[in-house]
């Protein structure tokens, strides 16, 4: 029976990515600790979680104003620590959970984001995960010593051997190569030990790679990209996508579509798992539950929509009037995520949108921008059944409004509720994150 996968949509910072987390009267406070990623780790695991995943930028949300005053001042993503060293903490307190954070290929160089993951998947027994992307805006850039920011076209070309040189040194090493063997002094088998010696349009690097192969053969490939280059680069690498669906019925037309895509990208698409981004509130009963959604509702300001707007279409919007519509030639040069400009021009159609447009109809920063299930663990398990028995998706990456308070409700209440319907694994499979997706161990070269 298919059965539903689950991730926890984790941040390495002051909030969860629901900016107004922080202002939550339940938050915990110690998020520069390694406890309270510990506890996170423990929550999730204890619900049977599949994943939990770090989103990441290299830059605070500073676009607004040119200033990071603001962003500052309200807490607005502003603290933002390194994710693979929090897994490594989190990866001690947990036995099977699985472990994945984001890294960038635009910034960052592929021998360098393959020996970080190999170590780390090495170090958790084969529970690690990369996260893929492509960064997105001018902030980042000027943080990792470039004028600016790549246009888009170019990041994904970048990426698409970013990954051919990663998953060629993760090719290295043979499945037993290491002998270690005192009595003949033979450590491993040169002739299972092999040099990429790749020379490309953006990278070369030579080898041999230094950290030999996991238990799981090599770290779950995750890509969030929505937009047509995006999708197209996941359909050839991702195990895992995450999307940022808003309806039932385009997040039902979209899936399908992407499904496509994988299999004519010669793959199984029944092994490359959409999960959908969403909020669960959930209590005892309904009435409570929307209590606590409705002040959840009251912690958002307009500054958190208008700053993270400006962070990821890599535009200042403070130089546009909020009821003034951009022109064409103003939204044709943002170089950011172009997935939002998309969904703004499937919304409006020919009519220009004004700032106020783009919050209303992204509702970001606020604790809309994903679809809310709220209510009992029955009101929150029939919302996600439909979704994912009427193909919307194959699981879901779970929001917190506060952490950790927002998985440990969800744990405790809508997990064994999704067990009781069959849709929810009782407990882990395995000790690899592969194991526990179902996905098979991938042989040297599988990938080619």
């Amino acid at each position: 029976m298919r059965q539903m996968t689950l991730v926890g949509f984790l941040q390495a910072q002051n909030c969860s990515n629901f900016v107004g987390s922080w202002r939550h009267p339940k938050a915990a406070p110690d998020f520069t600790s390694a406890e309270y990623y510990r506890r996170i780790g423990r929550a999730l695991e204890a619900g049977k979680f599949h994943l939990g995943f770090f989103d990441d930028r290299l830059a605070m949300p500073d676009l607004f104003g040119g200033d990071h005053a603001q962003t500052v001042a309200n807490g607005i993503r502003c603290v933002k620590m390194d994710p693979v060293t929090i897994l490594t903490a989190m990866g001690m307190a947990t036995e099977r959970l699985g472990l994945g954070a984001t890294y960038s290929t635009t910034y960052y160089e592929p021998f360098h984001v393959a020996r970080v993951f190999a170590t780390l998947d090495l170090l958790t027994e084969g529970r690690a995960a990369w996260n893929i992307v492509t960064s997105m805006n001018d902030g980042e850039a000027l943080n990792m010593g470039h004028l600016s920011h790549e246009e888009h076209g170019r990041r994904y070309d970048r990426a698409d051997e970013f990954l051919e040189v990663v998953m060629g040194h993760w090719d290295t090493w043979d499945d037993g190569a290491i002998e270690a063997n005192r009595t003949t002094g033979l450590f491993a088998h040169p002739e299972k030990v092999h040099r990429l010696d790749h020379k490309g349009e953006f990278f070369q690097s030579r080898g041999p790679f230094t950290v030999p192969r996991s238990a799981q053969g090599h770290p779950v490939l995750i890509q969030a990209g929505q937009s047509g280059r995006g999708q197209r680069f996941a359909a050839r690498w991702a195990e895992c996508i995450f999307v940022n669906y808003h309806a039932l019925d385009q997040a039902q037309r979209d899936y399908a579509s992407f499904k496509a895509q994988v299999e004519a990208a010669g793959r199984d698409p029944e092994k490359v798992f959409v999960c959908a981004g969403v909020y669960s509130v959930v209590a005892e009963t309904r009435a409570e539950a929307e209590d606590q959604a409705a002040f959840i509702d009251t912690l958002p300001k307009e500054i958190d929509s208008l700053s993270l707007l400006s962070e990821v279409l890599n535009f200042d919007f403070a130089k546009q009037p909020i009821d003034k519509p951009f022109t064409q030639e103003e939204i044709d040069s943002w170089t950011g995520m172009q997935g939002m400009r998309d969904r703004i021009r499937r919304e409006l159609g020919d009519r220009l949108p004004t700032p106020r447009d783009f919050i209303n109809i992204t509702q970001r920063g606020t604790f809309h921008d994903h679809p809310r299930f709220v209510g009992s663990a029955k009101d929150v398990a029939d919302g996600l059944e439909e979704w994912f028995s009427t193909r919307a998706c194959d699981g879901f990456v779970i929001a917190a409004s506060h952490v950790p308070g927002t998985y440990e409700d969800f744990t405790r209440l809508v997990v064994p509720e999704l067990q009781r319907r069959g849709l929810f694994h009782l407990d882990y499979t395995g000790k690899t994150l592969r194991e526990n997706l179902g996905l098979d161990r991938p042989a040297v070269g599988a990938w080619r």
